[in-house]
C-alpha cells in the first residue's frame, strides 16, 4: 500500500458495525436519484454528507438535512461535484436523522513520542478538535494505554473518570470505549476517532462520526485492505504511478512542481518557493515530492516523470544534496528521463545540486546540455528562478 491509508467515513463506520461500535444505519449514493433511492430506503429526516478524507465538511456545506427523497435528490445534487478544500466529492452517505442531547469526542491514536497509545477524550465534541485544545486544553482528557494491556473496563473507568462525565453518562460510555479500542487493535489503525459520539435523546450512545487511518506495516494480515485501500485512497494517475515508484508524493495547488531527496529538504524547498513566488505573480509549490536520502537514478526518473505530467506545473525545480545517493547519479537520472520523455518534456527544469560529486553531476547535464535544463548553485537562486519561469510560461 506504500502509505497510511485514510478511510471514508461510510468504510470506518463499517468497522465499526463489524466490531460493535454503536452507529446509525448508512447508504452510499454517487448520484442524485440514489440519495434518493437511499432516503426512501431510510425513511424520515436524513442528513447527507460529502465523503472525503477532510475536516470542515459541514462548514463548506457538505453536512445538509433533507426530509424526503425529492429533497434528498437536491441536496445531493449540490454536494456531489464540491471541492472542499482541495478534495472534490464523489459520493455522499445519507444516514437517519436524529435528537442529539449531547455531543462528546473520543480517540485512540499512535503516540510516537511515547511510544504508545494515547486515549483523547473530550465532553465538548462536534468542535473542532485542534481548535478546542488550543483554546480549552483543560476540556481534553489525555489517557496513556498500555499496547499489551489496552482498554479494558479499569482503563475505561479511568478515562471516563479523567474526563468527568456523570457516572450514569459514564457507564453507557464505558463498553463502547472498549469497542472503539477494539477496532484500533484489530484493524492495526494508527488513528480511531469518534466525533461526535453522541447521547441520543432517547439515551443512546451512537457514533455519529467515523475517522480511521490503517497502518499499512500490518497489511500482510489483512486480506480486505487490498479492495479497502484502493477505494479509500481516491487516488488519480499521478499519485498512483509515484506509489508503484515509492515516492512520497502528495500534490498542492501551485504551479512549481518540487523534487528532492529527504523529506526535511523538500519541506526547506516548499517554504522557499513559497516566499520566491510572492515576487513572480504569487506562484507557489505544485507538489511535495520525496525520492528518498538514498534515491537511484530510477527514482528519480520516476519522480521527474510524475512531476512533468502534472498539467498545472509550469516549472520543475530539482534540489538534492548528494549523500548515500551521488549527485552523478541523480544528474543521469535527470537525463534518463529527458531522453525516455523526448518530445513529450515541455516545461524548463531548475537543478541544484550539492554535496557528494556534486561537480561530476553538474558536469553531467552542462554536457548534455538540455534546453529546458537551468543549473544553479544555490536554493534561494534555484526557488527565485523556479519561480520566475513558472510565471512567465
Amino acid at each position: 500500500m506504500g502509505l497510511n491509508v485514510d478511510l471514508f467515513e461510510y468504510q470506518a463506520r463499517s468497522l465499526f458495525e463489524d466490531h460493535g461500535v454503536p452507529v446509525l444505519p448508512g447508504v452510499v449514493a454517487t448520484t442524485p436519484a440514489e440519495a434518493a433511492a437511499a432516503a426512501a430506503e431510510l425513511g424520515g429526516s436524513v442528513v447527507i454528507k460529502a465523503q472525503v478524507k477532510i475536516g470542515g465538511r459541514g462548514k463548506a456545506g457538505g453536512i445538509k438535512m433533507a426530509h424526503s427523497a425529492e429533497e434528498a435528490a437536491k441536496v445531493a445534487a449540490d454536494i456531489l461535484g464540491m471541492d472542499i478544500r482541495g478534495h472534490r466529492v464523489e459520493q455522499v452517505m445519507l444516514a437517519p436523522a436524529m435528537d442529539i442531547a449531547e455531543e462528546f469526542y473520543f480517540s485512540v491514536l499512535l503516540d510516537r513520542a511515547e511510544r504508545s497509545y494515547l486515549a483523547i477524550c473530550s465532553m465538548s465534541g462536534g468542535v473542532d478538535i485542534e481548535q478546542l485544545a488550543a483554546e480549552q486544553p483543560d476540556a481534553l482528557a489525555r489517557v496513556a494505554v498500555d499496547p499489551l494491556r489496552g482498554i479494558d473496563e479499569a482503563k475505561a473507568r479511568e478515562i471516563v473518570k479523567a474526563t468527568g462525565f456523570k457516572a450514569d453518562t459514564a457507564e453507557k460510555i464505558i463498553p463502547v470505549l472498549q469497542h472503539i479500542y477494539e477496532v484500533y487493535r484489530e484493524e492495526d489503525a494508527t488513528l480511531v476517532e469518534v466525533n461526535p459520539l453522541v447521547l441520543s435523546a432517547r439515551g443512546e450512545i451512537i457514533a455519529l462520526d467515523a475517522k480511521i487511518t490503517l497502518d499499512d506495516n500490518a497489511d500482510f494480515r489483512h486480506e480486505n485492505w487490498g479492495d479497502i485501500a484502493e477505494i479509500a485512497d481516491g487516488l488519480g494517475p499521478l499519485e498512483l504511478k509515484a506509489r508503484e515508484h515509492d515516492l512520497n508524493y502528495v500534490r498542492l495547488a501551485g504551479t512549481v512542481g518540487i523534487i528532492g531527496n529527504g523529506a526535511g529538504l523538500v519541506m526547506s524547498t516548499l517554504d522557499i518557493v513559497a516566499e520566491a513566488g510572492q515576487r513572480h505573480g504569487g506562484q507557489k509549490p505544485a507538489n511535495f515530492l520525496d525520492i528518498g536520502g538514498g534515491a537511484s537514478a530510477e527514482s528519480m526518473a520516476a519522480g521527474l516523470d510524475v512531476v512533468l505530467g502534472d498539467e498545472q506545473v509550469c516549472s520543475v525545480l530539482v534540489n538534492v544534496f548528494g549523500g548515500i545517493t551521488a549527485c552523478d547519479v541523480v544528474a543521469r537520472g535527470i537525463r534518463g528521463a529527458l531522453e525516455a520523455l523526448g518530445d513529450n518534456a515541455t516545461k524548463p527544469i531548475v537543478v541544484r545540486l550539492d554535496g557528494n560529486n556534486v561537480e561530476q553531476g553538474r558536469a553531467i547535464l552542462t554536457d548534455y546540455a538540455h534546453p529546458l535544463l537551468t543549473l544553479v548553485s544555490s536554493m534561494d537562486e534555484a526557488a527565485d528562478k523556479a519561480a520566475e519561469l513558472a510565471h512567465h510560461t
